[in-house]
């Protein structure tokens, strides 16, 4: 080996190792392995940030934007409001929510998808009586599984488009990837919905503990019938419905301001009321938007100045010190002082009888808060509450469903077609949903998994200097020296388990940018086409299911799961096996040889 080549193999060695170890987060890791790349020579100064205007790097930045877009316009909800059905079977559920998850996954950021379906699943599993965990591991495995079918599903297939456009003149398009993943995908989720969940250990010690952490405290909130509601003439009771549906329960009615005595059943609602319930603040917006609610009517919107902006919804608790303590939120002048409207409260063990806004403020109390995007920490101060942890609580905007749908959906076939370049199709699509308000301005930062980039932007040049110091050639030449004599069928698996091993302990971005240039150097040295081994790198670095730090999605449901590090592989080693054993014939048909 050279020196170049012994100084970037003991730095992707230390990196690997770090990123094994844990302790320091991977972008740090990565950053850190890139600035000392550079200070030993083996990375020229001009060229060290340039991972960080890469397509890939662009691209993985705006579906996290275009994603979050889609969820705050409501359209994802469209899909998935139908979803909670508890008679179906176990089996059923997991091939309806993976499928669901699946075909989201394809379309927009995995992470994304599986964060709208999970809470969706867990309160699926809540009305059931079942344990989550049985049905939490299936829809990450089938969110990851979804995301190979399209480019801009997984970071891997940007990754590994990118690369082949570098070295081999022209990447692949949108849908290059779909007869492979489509196929691995639809065969991974039969195995994960008939056979996988039953591998799912049972709930035990930390599990049972993690069942009662699921529980979120309810609110008891206010939503208005606002002019033209459908509700309008009827009775409270027909809407006992859609709200048990949406696990919402009806406390009551609020009229003119004033709380009716009783639950109202037969009262005819007419506009200006406010249907008072209990509900967890996802239901609450669930309901709102299954009957065309609003959390405050136009006139008030229009008074406080927040019509027309992204709202956010902000849990905070009470302290004894908080200026709201012993007033009510309308005594405060919480509303036109702060442009932000008390949604609702949670009382353990205590009634709210009296109208949301004008019920005194007790310490302890949890407030549910509706305030302009970029207000929240300025709020809560000035109350002096303190906020719980970020749960991403966003007020969906159903009035821009079919634009925000229109927008996306015409980018992805300019891209498809072949008409428009990727990152210039998602750039415009953000570019009108901030012009259009489905999204606001400080959406576009919030939105983005910044140590990801850091993470792509560091690894990009380590990993092109990796083969321009004829590193990915040496393991190439390696990988072909182990199977020398071997069939290029044969090493193509090969390199498929080495590359699908290496993703479940390590970043699965960071494999990519690793494996991709193993695989067109190997292809080289056998003298057959290079996208047979690029589709099984990209495939293999996509699907990590041995551990809960190979993939976001295993990590995510970690906690909500109460899973051990040890219960992945269970599911996760036949899974791994079917996709080595499906996808080898099936890249070999699609990409001959």
């Amino acid at each position: 080996m050279t020196a170049d080549q012994t100084i970037l193999f003991a730095l992707f060695g230390a990196v690997f190792a770090l990123l094994l170890w844990g302790r320091i987060r991977y972008d740090l890791v990565a950053f850190s392995a890139l600035l000392a790349a550079v200070v030993l020579q083996v990375i020229p100064a001009e060229d060290a940030f340039a991972g960080f205007g890469h397509p890939a790097t662009v691209v993985v930045a705006l579906v996290l934007v275009v994603s979050a877009g889609l969820v705050r316009s409501g359209a994802v909800f469209l899909i998935t409001r139908n979803l909670v059905d508890t008679s179906r079977g176990l089996a059923g559920h997991i091939a309806f929510m993976g499928g669901i998850g699946a075909v989201l996954s394809a379309f927009m950021n995995n992470v994304a998808a599986l964060a709208l379906l999970m809470p969706v699943d867990i309160q699926t599993a809540r009305k059931a009586g079942r344990p989550a965990r049985l049905s939490l591991m299936p829809l990450s495995f089938c969110t990851i599984l979804g995301g190979m079918v399209t480019l801009i599903g997984t970071p891997p297939n940007i990754i590994i488009a990118g690369i082949r456009r570098d070295q081999l003149g022209e990447g692949f398009r949108m849908f290059d990837f779909a007869p492979v993943g489509g196929v691995i995908a639809v065969a991974g989720l039969g195995f994960v919905a008939l056979i996988g969940w039953r591998l799912v250990p049972k709930a035990s010690g930390d599990g049972a503990l993690a069942e009662a952490r699921e529980r979120v405290k309810d609110y008891v909130a206010e939503l208005k019938i606002p002019a033209g509601s459908d509700l309008e003439g009827k009775r409270l009771f027909e809407v006992y419905e859609t709200a048990e549906k949406n696990d919402v329960a009806i406390l009551g009615l609020t009229r003119d301001g004033n709380r009716r005595y009783g639950l109202q059943r037969n009262t005819l609602m007419k506009q200006g009321d406010a249907i008072v319930l209990e509900a967890r603040p996802e239901a609450l917006d669930e309901f709102r938007a299954a009957l065309s609610l609003e959390f405050t009517d136009d006139d008030e919107r229009q008074r406080l100045g927040i019509a027309g902006e992204g709202l956010t919804i902000v849990e905070a608790v009470v302290p004894e010190s908080a200026r709201i303590v012993g007033k009510t939120a309308r005594s405060l002048g919480l509303a036109l002082r702060q442009r932000t409207v008390l949604l609702g409260i949670s009382r353990e063990g205590r009634r709210i009888t009296k109208e949301v806004r004008r019920t005194v403020v007790r310490p302890g109390d949890i407030l549910l808060l509706l305030t302009p995007d970029g207000d929240e920490e300025a709020v809560s101060d000035w109350i002096g509450v303190l906020p719980l942890a970020d749960r991403g609580l966003l007020v969906t905007d159903f009035t821009k469903i079919w634009l925000a749908i229109g927008i996306f959906g015409m980018a992805v076939a300019l891209a498809a077609l072949g008409l428009l370049y990727l990152p210039v199709a998602l750039g415009i699509v953000v570019v009108a949903y901030v012009l259009t308000g489905i999204l606001s301005v400080s959406d576009l930062y919030d939105h983005i998994e910044w140590p990801v980039v850091v993470l792509l932007g560091s690894m990009i040049p380590l990993g092109a200097a990796l083969d321009g110091a004829g590193g990915t050639a040496l393991i190439a030449n390696a990988l072909v020296g182990i199977g020398l004599g071997w069939p290029a069928w044969a090493l193509l698996t090969l390199l498929m388990i080495v590359t699908m091993t290496l993703s479940d302990v390590l970043n699965n971005t960071a494999t990519a940018v690793v494996a991709a240039p193993v695989g067109i150097q190997m292809a080289s040295s056998l003298g057959v086409s290079a996208d047979p081994f690029l589709m099984a790198v990209a495939v293999a670095a996509s699907c990590a299911f041995l551990t809960p730090i190979g993939h976001k999605n295993n990590t995510l449901i970690l906690g909500p799961g109460g899973y051990t590090f040890g219960d992945y592989w269970r599911m996760g080693l036949p899974l791994e096996i079917i996709v080595v054993i499906v996808g080898v014939p099936m890249i070999l048909l699609v990409w001959p040889l």
